[in-house]
């Protein structure tokens, strides 16, 4: 694959996943104001954390796709890169219902979803290109984190979830 086409896939997955970001962002831009309103346990970390993890994470999931993407092309990773959408699709749904829509057990819902078909993909990525299964691996511990939190902030504010 010439070098420009590889670099124009990476500039797509990247603007891909960062638009699947912004998605989920336009549910959170009260997100911090709510946040702080909820009950939380002591491990819950504070708001501002969650920008610069997800900024990280969603350029790690654009060069995991793009390294089956560029190994495989779509035809011969089109199984791999459709659950890698789907689960991006997963991903942007849950702002919505957790921030914009306060429903905490549907978000947790969606999250373990998230959380199975982000197994899928790296099962399917492992497949293809062994690194791009690992670049996900962060994600992963990091949702599945999440729904340990969604799980508690959900029960411990019926209110307001």
């Amino acid at each position: 694959m010439p070098g420009r086409k590889q670099m124009l896939g990476l500039a797509g997955w990247l603007a891909l996943c960062f638009a699947a970001a912004a998605i989920g962002s336009v549910a959170s831009i009260r997100a911090s104001t709510f946040y702080t309103t909820l009950a939380r346990p002591d491990w819950a970390p504070p708001g501002d954390v969650f920008g610069p993890v997800w900024t990280v994470l969603y350029a790690l999931m654009a060069i995991a796709a793009w390294l089956v993407w560029r190994e495989r092309g779509w035809r011969d990773a089109s199984t791999a890169l459709t659950l890698f959408l789907v689960q991006l699709a997963v991903n942007a749904l849950w702002s919505w219902l957790f921030f914009a829509w306060r429903l905490g057990g549907a978000a947790f819902a969606d999250i373990v979803v998230l959380i199975v078909l982000v197994v899928l993909t790296i099962i399917a990525f492992w497949r293809l290109r062994p690194l791009a299964a690992a670049l996900l691996l962060p994600y992963l511990a990091w949702i599945s984190f999440a729904s340990a939190l969604n799980w508690t902030v959900w029960r411990m504010n019926p209110q307001l979830l």
